[in-house]
């Protein structure tokens, strides 16, 4: 079953059309990592230089904001995870 990571629209140029992924993890960030291992071009649409998320990405987990700590938030089979972008313009 493992860690479904669901995806912001934007995102699914990147998984050739795909809006849930299934990874295995542990932890918000393992299964993050996970995830850009299959996907290598969301590596730099969520994670910056240090590892870190990008300003403007928000991590849900179960539906429910993962902020702060959303990276060594534990994760177990089944749980859910949603990238959201938050998109500006005018």
């Amino acid at each position: 079953m493992g860690i479904k990571i669901h995806l912001h629209v934007t995102h699914r140029q990147h998984t050739n059309g795909k809006k849930t992924i299934i990874v295995e993890g542990t932890s918000v960030g393992e299964a993050l990592k996970n995830f850009v291992a299959l996907y290598p071009g969301m590596k730099k649409e969520i994670f910056d230089k240090k590892g870190a998320l990008v300003h403007y990405i928000e991590i849900y987990l179960n539906k429910e904001s993962a902020y702060p700590g959303e990276l060594e938030k534990k994760v177990r089979e089944g749980d859910e995870i949603q990238i959201v972008t938050f998109l500006a313009g005018g």
